[in-house]
């Protein structure tokens, strides 16, 4: 599949409805709250989308995304790249309406007025969330990581006998 440039906008269930499948990318550009996540990102940001509709008849969104970014090392405060990527499953429900059951490993998806989801803001959340908390260099790359290493050999504890043994001595009797 070729990789194209992807809409801002879909209605899930027309696309769910015919079975659409997206395959390309976003210009960095388009996200600025992960620029400002990040020290950079590389390149664009590829996306695959597949809508459908599950065993359930819930109409559903099937995604994953790469990008390469720049993390500042929390140990050096050198900065590095790493890749990122996500995988997410959304189901679209309106704002007013009462939720379907929906399984734990779908998340939901507010639609707006006119039925559609912004892509962009949902790819931008997903790629957010999938940040590493605390960013850090392998250890063998980063230039403090070898101090992160233990030596020796912890003691095993004593055994010591447990207080309570008399009591449950004295409530057999």
């Amino acid at each position: 599949m070729e990789k194209v440039k992807l809409p801002n906008k879909v209605d899930p269930a027309r696309c769910a409805l015919n079975r659409l499948q997206y395959e390309g990318e976003y210009a960095a550009s388009l996200m600025p709250r992960l620029a400002e996540s990040t020290q950079g990102i590389h390149g664009d940001i590829n996306v695959s989308l597949n809508f459908g509709t599950d065993a359930q008849g819930l109409r559903i969104m099937l995604g994953k995304t790469r990008m390469t970014v720049s993390l500042q090392c929390q140990r050096c405060n050198e900065p590095f790249d790493t890749t990122i990527e996500s995988e997410f499953t959304y189901t679209p429900l309106r704002a007013n309406a009462d939720a379907p059951d929906v399984p734990e490993d779908y998340e939901t998806v507010e639609v707006d007025e006119a039925g559609e989801i912004d892509l962009v803001e949902l790819v931008e959340d997903e790629l957010i969330l999938s940040l590493p908390q605390i960013p850090v260099h392998e250890n063998e790359h980063c230039s403090e990581g070898k101090f992160d290493q233990s030596f020796g050999t912890i003691p095993t504890a004593e055994e010591r006998p447990n207080p309570f043994a008399v009591l449950e001595g004295l409530k057999r009797k």
